[in-house]
């Protein structure tokens, strides 16, 4: 009974953590002004995709766990239980990987950047790395690409047949389909990325060598910090991507070996382990951020300080005030106050006093 509720409470404290940290990392990105870049957009796809399994997966998997690897729903929401899982991975996955692609872009062509990454091309694409992931997901296994007979897996269960010999709610890797899954979705992108930071971090070197030495030390400053608070967000997303690799790289091997044999294996030590360092990853993430990434440590404290209502209401005013003013037709109008200040350029009304040729602010 001790083994059990230490189990329970390990596993409880997991979940909630996981749910816990990404929620935070969405709230840091959408209320801390220092936050709001574009590339962050590709950091909340993934705080969002590990939510989503702290959520929906991981109480079940936890409930798979502590009942020996029996499953007591049924088959058809097993195999929607693994959709979902293999869904949230590739797609975490393919999120780094878009990640890593906006990096080398900041880092090797930051003037033109802007004109390449635009709010429509991130939102294009991170609408086809969930579909991607969907298709990959739930396609196959709902048409039984994966099974040794072409079979759909789990079909003829019905719910309270878990106590019969063999029925494991597991996702089956028993033919050529998982060299295909496992190249596809994870080696390969695994390579390209890694391809990708090397390239970066020589673009970063050469970078901060050119502007030693082109640079006068007068105008160094501004250029050298631009370019420091890219290369720290490089190093950040670089260390969330070997924190990807350390916890699914002994996943996916473990299990392309288990789908070569063609043999079904039921759940066992090994199997829970590498599975729930995957999981890790989840939850690791958060704590990322504000390891490597100042802004966030800044926008965490400032979350994690507001208890109080009072706090919470400054907060969203703060990361909000932006959206009160409001330019239209050489009418400025501030949402805050109520109040509007027109100037007019045209017919015989004067222009508003200038200050060495720029227009002055209204007071």
């Amino acid at each position: 009974m001790i083994s059990t509720a230490l189990r329970w409470l390990v596993l409880v404290s997991f979940i909630v953590v996981t749910i816990g940290g990404n929620v935070l990392v969405c709230l840091a990105v959408g209320l801390s002004r220092r936050l709001w870049r574009i590339a962050n957009c590709f950091v909340v796809s993934l705080a969002v995709t590990d939510f989503l399994l702290g959520l929906l997966v991981l109480p079940l998997s936890a409930t798979v766990e502590l009942r020996s690897g029996k499953w007591p729903l049924g088959g058809t929401l097993c195999n929607i239980y693994i959709s979902l899982d293999v869904m949230l991975c590739t797609s975490s996955i393919l999120t780094l990987l878009a990640i890593s692609v906006d990096r080398y872009l900041a880092i090797s062509a930051p003037l033109s950047y802007p004109r390449r990454v635009t709010p429509l091309r991130v939102t294009l694409a991170m609408i086809a790395i969930w579909a991607l992931s969907l298709a990959v997901s739930f396609v196959p296994i709902h048409l039984g690409w994966n099974t040794v007979d072409y079979r759909v897996q789990h079909l003829d269960w019905g719910i309270g047949d878990e106590d019969k010999e063999g029925r494991y709610c597991q996702f089956e890797w028993n033919n050529n389909y998982i060299l295909i899954y496992a190249f596809g979705t994870f080696y390969l992108p695994l390579l390209l990325m890694c391809g990708m930071y090397l390239c970066i971090f020589r673009v970063a070197r050469e970078q901060v060598r050119r502007i030693r030495a082109a640079t006068p030390s007068f105008a160094r400053l501004a250029t050298t910090t631009a370019v420091a608070r890219e290369h720290k967000a490089t190093a950040t997303l670089a260390a969330v991507l070997g924190a990807f690799v350390i916890c699914w790289f002994p996943y996916f091997t473990f299990f392309t070996c288990m789908g070569i044999k063609e043999k079904t294996n039921p759940p066992n030590t090994l199997h829970s382990v590498v599975l729930w360092l995957g999981y890790f990853n989840s939850a690791l993430n958060p704590i990322l951020y504000p390891a490597f990434n100042r802004d966030f440590r800044k926008a965490y404290g400032e979350l994690l300080r507001c208890a109080r209502p009072s706090c919470r209401k400054l907060l969203f005013t703060r990361a909000s005030v932006h959206k009160r003013l409001t330019f239209t037709n050489g009418q400025r109008v501030s949402l805050q106050s109520g109040k509007q200040v027109k100037q007019q350029t045209e017919g015989k009304r004067l222009a508003p006093p200038e200050r060495n040729g720029i227009p002055d602010e209204p007071r």
